[in-house]
C-alpha cells in the first residue's frame, strides 16, 4: 500500500490519475462570468 498501489488515494496522485477515491473537482462559475451573461443578455 503507497505510491505503488493502484487502488489508493496516494496511488492515485502518484500515477495522475482519477477514480473512486480521488473524483475531479469541478470547477464552479465564477460571480465575474454570471455577471458577464447578464450583461450580454441586456445588451441585446
Amino acid at each position: 500500500m503507497g505510491k505503488g498501489d493502484k487502488k489508493t488515494k496516494r496511488g492515485k496522485i502518484n500515477r495522475g490519475t482519477f477514480g473512486a477515491r480521488r473524483p475531479r473537482i469541478k470547477k464552479k462559475p465564477t460571480i465575474e462570468n454570471k455577471l458577464s451573461i447578464d450583461k450580454k443578455a441586456i445588451v441585446k
